[in-house]
């Protein structure tokens, strides 16, 4: 029995491949479906099941395209209402694959049809559970994301997920390994850890949500505590998970149709199409189109193209590094954005040779704001997330995390210069991208964000531990 974690940085996802006897299981995979193939090439095996914990919201799920493939049914847990044909399993119900039997758990509470899959091997010994986003290393799914389509508010959610925790994970032995769907920098869940495997007897040690101790009520309490708003495209997401969706080729062939600077600017202009450059930051910063939006291949880019733009139908145009316009097309797709309408041939360059207008951006070192917050009170605006912020900062500065970027735009200066950093420097240039592309011109972008700012030796504040300071707020509160 082979089990396989297939593992996506930049959507901190967890697909699964378990082979048994030459019959394989692929549990929510991701839309391009080649690395499952290929592998059970490898083994000589033949996929034989397509399981789905639930309807995922933060990316399209290559089940439908892989079921086509491979003749392998879709099989979702209780309460699922897919349109498409797929086998509804019973709670307890058994799929055989080779020697080893995959059980079905019922565990709803992150959604209603969420479902645990429990791999028992040839002796019928409990070996794994896959938990999609009922239980994640250090935390578990957050329970907002199905309170319209449930029904249900988010503390009846919650109080569901506490149940199905106790009465059918918790009971399973301390040896038994966690493969959870999410690991830390999703937006599923709030405090996971960066392990992306674990035993169940050690997160019944460390993941706060399983307390022995913990009533109903404290459960409840804490797992709603925080809950920042879901992105904008999460529940367009779960639509196309219920209810289908077009195949990867088609998106890659008409997303990656090659276009002169003059079509380019044609389609732009005739489309409303957003000018997406996914280069890196430096080189947006020496030029790019003006009023395109900056979000790097090199960083979290598909959440964060999801989060900032938000409609999967936006009709998109990409500035690429040559090369990578197909990867560009493939990972705006596994958020559902599909309607990419092709790219900018020969790259900004090409762009600059056609005598197109050009925009640049002011940056500058850490050093230089130093200089200038020694002898004038000036703007500094702080993009990074608000346990970022809270932990250390500078004196001065406003919090506008970037997620919420729209909501702020008001807080900006008019007429006077600003500054804006992040962390490292790739979230304020999407930040400040933005604020281009809104008529926001007035504003300069500090190189190497909090690093930097914090090697130059510029004052911030004390440091706190953002879990002490979410402590002392909950102490207050309740």
């Amino acid at each position: 029995m082979k089990v396989e974690q297939l593992y996506t940085g930049c959507l901190a996802q967890g697909a699964y491949y378990i082979e048994s006897e030459g019959e394989v299981a692929i549990i929510d995979p991701l839309r391009e479906t080649a690395p499952y193939l290929e592998r059970a090439e490898r083994d000589n095996a033949k996929v034989k099941y397509v399981f789905e914990t639930h309807f995922h919201a933060d990316f399209v799920s290559g089940h439908l395209t892989l079921a086509k493939q491979t003749g392998a049914p879709i099989i979702f847990g209780p309460n699922a209402n897919p349109s498409f044909d797929a086998v509804i399993a019973t709670d307890g119900q058994e799929f055989p694959l080779g020697k080893a039997t995959i059980v079905v758990v019922h565990t709803p509470g992150h959604t209603m049809e969420s479902t645990t899959y429990l791999l028992r091997d040839a002796d019928g010994k409990d070996h794994a559970i896959f938990t999609g986003d009922t239980l994640f290393l250090g935390d578990v799914g957050r329970p907002d994301l199905a309170q319209k389509a449930a029904h249900m508010t988010q503390e009846e959610l919650a109080g569901t997920l506490f149940e199905s925790l106790r009465t059918k994970l918790m009971p399973l032995a301390d040896d038994v390994i966690v493969y959870p769907a999410h690991g830390a920098g999703s937006a599923c869940g709030k405090n996971m850890m960066k392990e992306t495997v674990d035993t169940l007897g050690n997160q019944k040690k460390m993941n706060y949500a399983l307390r022995a101790d913990m009533t109903k009520d404290e459960f409840i309490n804490e797992v709603t505590d925080g809950l920042l708003p879901p992105p904008q495209y999460f529940p367009l997401n779960v639509k196309m998970n219920k209810e289908g969706y077009a195949d990867l080729d088609e998106i890659i062939a008409q997303g990656t149709h090659a276009l002169s600077a003059e079509a380019f600017e044609v389609a732009a202009n005739e489309t409303g199409a957003v000018v997406l450059d996914v280069r890196h930051q430096n080189d947006f910063v020496k030029g790019h189109i003006p009023r395109s939006i900056f979000i790097g291949l090199d960083g979290g880019f598909a959440p964060w193209v999801g989060a900032l733009i938000a409609d999967v139908k936006q009709p998109i145009l990409l500035v690429t590094p040559e090369g990578r316009e197909e990867e560009a097309v493939t990972r705006l797709s596994r958020v559902g954005f599909d309607n990419t309408l092709g790219y900018l041939k020969g790259g900004f360059e090409a762009w600059q040779a056609a005598k197109k207008e050009v925009d640049t951006i002011t940056s500058v070192e850490a050093t230089e704001l130093k200089d200038v917050l020694k002898n004038k009170s000036v703007a500094v605006f702080d993009v990074r997330k608000e346990t970022e912020y809270i932990s250390e900062h500078i004196p001065t500065a406003q919090n506008t995390p970037l997620s919420f970027l729209n909501n702020h735009l008001a807080e900006f200066p008019a007429k006077e210069t600003f500054f804006v950093h992040c962390a490292g420097g790739y979230r304020s240039m999407i930040a400040i991208s933005i604020l281009k592309s809104r008529g926001i011109h007035n504003l300069v972008d500090v190189a190497g964000g909090f690093k930097a700012i914090k090697e130059a030796h510029i004052e911030v504040t004390d440091y706190v531990c953002p879990s002490t300071h979410k402590a002392i707020f909950t102490h207050i509160h309740f």
